[in-house]
């Protein structure tokens, strides 16, 4: 009886350590401070975090931005990683790799898989943006989903999630370019 234990006892750690083996993690971290626009006084950081178990990754942004003004303004991935215009124009469009329409996250007629959408502003000018989604990843080379050479633009106004292929959201007073040269991998 005692040898049946020990079989068993050995075979389900055997079996565990195999089990562990196979989940794979890893995490890649992009942490920048924001570039001001069009002569704007926005501040503060952006981080883009993705963590990928068994080949299923999730991307997680969070943004904490000072400077603005109090009420809400719009946040969303553009088509480049080029924030050396003063307006911000050299980020190109929104990210929109799927041709969809201009839209809220989530709406089921489309939308842009750089609608992120808007953000509340407090009355000192501070605003927070904590957004995770599964449809994009960082340094994936999927050109669907990888945010490696795209940017990220603060707007001054609110997304009205209905204007194409815009929103109408105003000028871009922040730009926050994603790119290789600030990825740290965290195994």
């Amino acid at each position: 009886m005692n040898a049946n234990i020990l079989k068993f006892f050995f075979i389900s750690i055997l079996l565990m350590t195999i089990s562990c083996q196979d989940n794979k993690e890893s995490i890649i971290e992009i942490k920048k401070s924001i570039k001001p626009l069009n002569d704007s006084r926005v501040t503060g950081y952006i981080s883009i975090k993705s963590k990928s178990i068994n080949n299923k990754s999730s991307v997680e942004l969070e943004a904490h931005l000072f400077g603005l003004t109090p009420g809400e303004s719009a946040i969303h991935i553009h088509e480049f990683a080029d924030c050396s215009s003063n307006d911000g124009l050299s980020s190109g469009g929104h990210w929109n790799p799927t041709s969809q329409p201009h839209g809220e996250w989530g709406n089921t007629e489309g939308f842009h898989l750089g609608d992120i959408g808007n953000f509340s502003i407090d009355s000192i000018g501070h605003g927070m943006v904590n957004f995770k989604t599964d449809l994009w990843c960082i340094n994936c080379n999927d050109k669907n989903k990888d945010l490696i050479g795209k940017s990220i633009i603060i707007h001054n106004g609110s997304d009205d999630y209905i204007s194409q292929p815009s929103g109408a959201a105003g000028i871009r007073i922040g730009c926050m370019d994603i790119s290789y040269d600030h990825i740290e991998t965290i195994q």
